[in-house]
């Protein structure tokens, strides 16, 4: 129903300050799978019926709405934000002298 609304939320924000975060961090992977992800939902739901073209534009009540922006949404958005996180660290780790062999390291692989 409304579920997209999260990541759509965190998006937005990333996007509009996404020039004061450092280039390192790569801020526009985590746009992208963010927007992705709002994209991918909104199809879903249009398929479904449960977004409508003209107002009120949500078929369902603020009542049915909370509880799966909760259960679906905030998960999504955590998962996204977790894996751009992982992405970023081990990037910072292969973009040093060391590369794979501090990335085995950390991880626990013998040499």
């Amino acid at each position: 129903m409304a579920c997209f609304l999260v990541p759509m939320g965190l998006g937005i924000i990333t996007t509009l300050l996404s020039r004061f975060f450092p280039k390192r961090l790569n801020i526009q992977w985590l746009n992208a799978m963010l927007w992705g992800a709002v994209a991918m939902l909104m199809v879903e739901h249009v398929a479904h019926g449960e977004i409508l073209p003209y107002p009120p534009f949500l078929t369902a009540g603020l009542i049915e709405i909370l509880p799966e922006m909760l259960s679906v949404g905030v998960p999504m958005t955590i998962a996204s934000a977790s894996l751009w996180t992982s992405m970023t660290i081990v990037n910072e780790i292969m973009s040093r002298k060391g590369g794979l062999a501090d990335l085995s390291r950390i991880m626990g692989f013998r040499q």
